[in-house]
């Protein structure tokens, strides 16, 4: 196995701190942490992700109010 850190190979087995080879390693990655070294990218419009790209929603749409009109 690999350390996600410093890359080093090591037996998974024999390691305390896994997922990584050594205490240092995952010390330095929760430091990175700490100090926002890492960081989820953020989303200046959440709601763009909501809008149809195209027009399939509102024909889909359509389509399900006209079903139920026929519906009895």
């Amino acid at each position: 196995m690999h350390c996600p850190l410093c890359k080093k190979e090591f037996q998974a087995e024999s390691s305390t701190a896994m997922p990584f080879c050594s205490d240092r390693c995952r010390s330095i990655d929760l430091g990175r942490w700490l100090d926002e070294g890492y960081s989820l990218p953020e989303m200046s419009n959440p709601e763009a992700d909501e809008t149809p790209e195209d027009d399939w929603a509102q024909e889909r749409l359509k389509d399900t109010e006209e079903a139920a009109g026929e519906a009895p």
